[in-house]
């Protein structure tokens, strides 16, 4: 199976829809937007939960993501605001649509220790026609607190159309 935004379809919502409801699928799907996004496969980051506008994944702390402070690296905590937000994003985008982040607002309110778990509630786009929309995302601690609040700014447009430049 093969993750990708530029065929006819959502390959994203097909492949969570199809995988999250066996033993082991969310997590192989997972591995697979690890391998579709290699940099962010780094992080070792699962999907929890995915529907339309909305997401939840984790990110275990461990030596790969940590920084000398002993707490999860600024970088991978962007990382995993970028995945969440695009996760949320990219299953609710009409077949017809693409998007990319054009940039990102992260602020970081208390050091990340700890599983570290990402939430977006994100708008819903109806078509394909351009335009941009802001995602938000926080993550959060295993107490709860928010380490970071993060805002992807995001440009929506319509798939290119096989043949065109």
């Amino acid at each position: 199976m093969r993750l990708t935004l530029d065929g006819d379809t959502n390959t994203i919502r097909e492949a969570w829809d199809r995988l999250s409801k066996v033993p082991g699928g969310a997590a192989l799907f997972s591995l697979l937007v690890g391998r579709a996004a290699r940099y962010t496969g780094t992080i070792g980051a699962r999907v929890q939960e995915l529907e339309r506008g909305r997401s939840r994944v984790t990110m275990a702390d461990r030596p790969l993501v940590r920084n000398h402070l002993r707490s999860v690296h600024a970088i991978a905590l962007a990382n995993l605001a970028e995945l969440t937000g695009n996760l949320a994003l990219a299953y609710a985008l009409p077949d017809d649509a693409r998007f990319i982040v054009a940039g990102m607002d992260l602020t970081y309110t208390k050091k990340a220790r700890g599983t570290i778990e990402g939430r977006c509630v994100c708008p819903i786009p109806e078509s394909s026609e351009r335009r941009e929309i802001l995602v938000p995302v926080t993550l959060h601690d295993a107490s709860g607190d928010v380490v970071v609040r993060a805002t992807l700014r995001t440009l929506i447009g319509p798939k290119k159309q096989k043949g065109a430049p």
